[in-house]
């Protein structure tokens, strides 16, 4: 009987080159469609393409033409006269002209529009004395726009003898016009002291501003010893004690009532609890 053989497990040395021989004997065997498939399919490792000279050159000169368009933007919107102030048209003028009002707003011809300062134009305007409230605006391309509403007189002072004049009061107590002789219509103030920043010229003004029209034409003087002792006289020589501005469309109806009787003195400051006194 002969010996068996023994059969030798080959190392792992001896393995390796016979297994890179079999791969070498495969790749011989691909196609070369297969292969072309392979390297087709293998990310691209190289930089990136360069783009043409003719590329580059319009690249350029678009980024050179947006500076200098905006440039241009800048300097026609900030510093040419071309988009600058070329008219002031001024609204809601009726006594204070609009020379005076244009003098007063001190616009620069020629400055750029956006370059304007709308609140300081505002600002000048206010502080004529018969203007009340301002508003400015811009309308393109060349024209500032300037809308005032004026102050309305609701009742007069005299200064009296060796005084300037009759001064002419709105409705929050501003002194805004001188005038020759007295107004007819508006109600004469007989206060020590008027002026917007005395609470018993606020007081008095409010009343008249909120009684109804049909009282006020009745009214011909008024007056008050402090802000919630407002009282005046009607042209029939009725004296009426208002109190504050406070329950004005009560007040007046009470009042309506009452001066259907004989008295000379109404006192409606407590509407609830109104008097007339002979």
């Amino acid at each position: 009987m002969s010996p068996t053989r023994e059969r030798r497990r080959p190392s792992s040395e001896e393995e390796l080159p016979d297994r890179a021989a079999l791969a070498r004997q495969r790749r011989g065997r691909r196609s070369e469609e297969e292969r072309r498939r392979t390297r087709a399919a293998r990310p691209k490792t190289g930089g990136r393409t360069r783009p043409n000279r003719q590329v580059e050159i319009r690249r350029r000169w678009v980024a050179l033409l947006s500076v200098l368009t905006g440039v241009a933007l800048v300097y026609l919107l900030f510093f040419s006269s071309m988009l600058g102030v070329q008219d002031v048209s001024v609204g809601g003028s009726r006594t204070v002209p609009a020379d005076q009002i244009r003098t007063a707003a001190a616009v620069p011809a020629g400055k750029p529009m956006l370059r304007l300062s709308t609140d300081e134009i505002r600002d000048r305007v206010a502080g004529m004395p018969g203007i009340a409230t301002v508003e400015v605006s811009r309308s393109w391309p060349n024209t500032v726009e300037i809308t005032v509403t004026e102050r309305t007189a609701i009742a007069f002072f005299d200064s009296g003898p060796g005084g300037d004049g009759v001064h002419l009061v709105d409705g929050g107590g501003v002194v805004f016009k001188t005038v020759a002789a007295r107004p007819p219509g508006l109600p004469e103030l007989k206060l020590p002291k008027v002026s917007a920043d005395d609470p018993v010229t606020r007081a008095v003004t409010a009343v008249l501003g909120v009684i109804p029209e049909q009282l006020l034409k009745q009214v011909t003087t008024a007056t008050a010893k402090t802000p919630a002792s407002v009282e005046f006289t009607l042209a029939n020589g009725k004296i009426v004690r208002w109190g504050t501005a406070e329950q004005t469309d009560r007040k007046a109806k009470v009042l309506a009532a009452l001066l259907t009787q004989d008295g000379k003195i109404y006192d409606v400051a407590a509407p609830e609890l109104p008097t007339i006194t002979s």
